[in-house]
């Protein structure tokens, strides 16, 4: 059995408040993607899957081909980073998941993403 590649996420969320409604229950979260191939063979990514889930408890679950529309390469000691968005009806929530990746020798594994938060900053005065 071969190990994993060493690949790894971060992620950073961001409250867009220029396309918010809290009137309506629309709370709009731009966040940051950036995945790291720290390992020796170009990777790909191939599908996403998130769960994101309001303050409410209410799941919502994504699933599809590529992110942004792309299937990226990532070679040994690059990065990919791309920015997409979530709207929840909450000012808090939050979104986990794992991507769909395949090694060199086109061995399929998955790429945890760890749970993060979506949240309105607080605003102080």
């Amino acid at each position: 059995m071969t190990a994993s590649p060493r690949v790894c996420v971060q992620v950073q969320s961001v409250y867009v408040e220029s396309q918010s409604s809290p009137e309506d229950e629309r709370f709009v979260f731009a966040y940051t993607v950036t995945i790291r191939n720290l390992g020796r063979e170009p990777v790909q990514l191939l599908g996403r899957y998130w769960l994101i889930t309001n303050g409410h408890g209410r799941e919502t679950e994504v699933q599809g081909e590529g992110v942004v529309g792309e299937q990226p390469h990532i070679d040994p000691g690059s990065e990919y980073q791309y920015t997409s968005g979530a709207v929840i009806e909450t000012p808090l929530g939050t979104m986990e998941g794992h991507y769909e990746m395949i090694d060199a020798n086109g061995n399929a594994f998955r790429l945890a993403i760890p749970v993060f938060r979506l949240a309105v900053p607080t605003l102080i005065h």
